[in-house]
């Protein structure tokens, strides 16, 4: 479940925010994958990609961005759906390749209005949904993320 506390974003000055990217290894499309997750219960809520410029204002604003790939534009989470990412740390692997957002979630973190992506497993040989949907986005008339 996403925290209720209300926790004060992480933000990050120019010359960290330098060092991060210079850390940071893009792929050849200038992304990296980022792996969202809720900072107080260590669920894994999503994973998304960011550019140079959405680890930036990330970390320059405490409000997570992302890169959406489907729309060539940057992806400010719950900029629709009003359900957005506090930054509480940002965190770079071993290689410089994957991030580790850890963020406070305020509503669901899937489009699909369920509290993560991850609710699909094998279960007797077949896919099974393990994990009900929240929010009926639909209904509400939000767009996605």
């Amino acid at each position: 479940m996403p925290s209720t506390a209300n926790v004060v974003p992480t933000t990050y000055q120019p010359a960290a925010i330098d060092t991060a990217i210079a850390a940071i290894q893009f792929d050849a499309q200038g992304l990296v994958p980022a792996i969202a997750q809720q900072h107080d219960s260590g669920e894994i809520l999503m994973m998304a990609w960011m550019d140079r410029d959405a680890v930036a204002e990330t970390m320059r604003t405490g409000r997570v961005c992302y890169w959406s790939r489907s729309r060539q534009a940057p992806w400010r989470k719950g900029d629709t759906s009003g359900h957005i990412q506090t930054l509480v740390d940002l965190r770079i692997d071993c290689d410089g390749d994957t991030l580790l957002v850890l963020v406070d979630q305020t509503g669901v973190a899937c489009h699909t209005g369920r509290h993560n992506c991850f609710f699909r497993a094998i279960r007797d040989g077949a896919l099974e949904t393990i994990a009900p949907v929240v929010i009926d986005m639909e209904k509400i008339g939000k767009d996605q993320g």
